[in-house]
C-alpha cells in the first residue's frame, strides 16, 4: 500500500514526525502538497462535504480507505504496521502516551514565539514571546528534557521500550534537532544534564534509514515558518 501524507510543503512542522516514522519504516509514500497540485488537493480533501472523518487540520495520512489526522493518532497506526512500537497493548499505550508528552512540549516550543496568536506576526507580539520565552527556558524546556532523562534511564535499553526504537524515540531526535535550531544556547544547557537524551539523538540520527533521509532532499530545512524558529533574543 503506498501512503499519501498531506502537510505543508514548505516546513517540517508537524508533518516530520510522521516523515520520520515513514522513513524508518522504509514505507512506499508521497509527499501529495509537495507535488504539482498538491497543496490543492490536501485542501480539498479537508473542506470535503461528504467526508465521514474530515482532518480539522494537517498532518493526515491517506492509508487504502483510511483518512488518519492528528500527528500522534497517525504514529500510533503506523506504529503498530511496521514494528514502531511494543507489540504488547501496554507498550503500545505507552508508546502513544510518550508521543503525547512530546506533543504537548511541541506546542510549548511553539508558543514562545506566537504566545497570543498564530494568525499574528512574531513582530506584533514580541514582548509577550520573550516573557514566555523566558518561563520556557527556565522551567519547562528543563521539565519535560529531566522527564524523558527518567525514562531512558530506567528503560532498561538505549530506547524508550528498550533495545528496539520507536516512533517517540524518532520523535524525540525531532524535538532535540528543533531544539538546537530555535534554542542553541539552551539545547548546550540541557545536554550536560541529560546525557541519555542527547545519546538517543544521535543514536536515532546514526540510523541507516534516518541518516540517508537526512542527507536528501526530501528532509525540508528548518526555518522561520515552522515550529522551531530561530530568534536570537528568544535563546539569551
Amino acid at each position: 500500500m503506498r501512503y499519501e501524507l498531506y502537510y505543508w510543503p514548505q516546513i517540517q512542522g508537524r508533518g516530520e514526525f510522521v516523515r520520520l516514522a515513514l522513513e524508518e519504516a522504509e514505507a512506499d509514500y508521497v509527499d501529495v502538497a509537495r507535488k504539482p497540485g498538491g497543496e490543492g488537493k490536501m485542501m480539498a480533501l479537508m473542506a470535503a462535504p461528504r467526508s465521514e472523518t474530515p482532518p480539522f487540520a494537517p498532518p493526515f495520512l491517506k492509508a487504502g480507505k483510511l483518512l488518519i489526522a492528528q500527528t500522534a493518532n497517525i504514529l500510533l497506526y503506523l506504529g503498530e504496521r511496521h514494528a514502531l512500537a511494543p507489540k504488547s497493548q501496554a507498550g503500545r499505550l505507552w508508546v502513544h502516551q510518550l508521543q503525547l508528552t512530546i506533543a504537548d512540549l511541541v506546542v510549548e516550543v511553539h508558543d514562545t514565539h506566537h504566545p497570543i496568536g498564530a494568525g499574528l506576526y512574531y513582530e506584533d507580539q514580541k514582548r509577550e514571546a520573550a516573557r514566555r520565552a523566558d518561563d520556557f527556558r527556565a522551567h519547562r524546556a528543563p521539565k519535560f528534557f529531566g522527564y524523558f532523562e527518567r525514562v531512558l534511564g530506567v528503560s532498561g535499553g538505549p530506547y524508550f521500550t528498550g533495545r528496539r526504537a520507536t516512533y517517540a524515540d524518532l520523535s524525540l531526535f525531532q524535538v532535540v534537532e528543533g531544539m538546537h535550531y530555535a534554542f542553541p544556547r539552551l539545547s548546550k544547557a540541557l545536554a550536560k544534564k541529560h546525557p541519555r537524551v542527547v545519546e538517543l539523538h544521535q543514536r536515532v540520527a546514526a540510523r541507516p534509514r534516518v541518516a540517508a533521509y537526512l542527507k536528501s532532499e526530501r528532509r525540508i530545512p528548518f526555518n522561520t515558518m515552522g515550529i522551531f524558529r530561530a530568534y536570537e533574543e528568544l535563546d539569551s
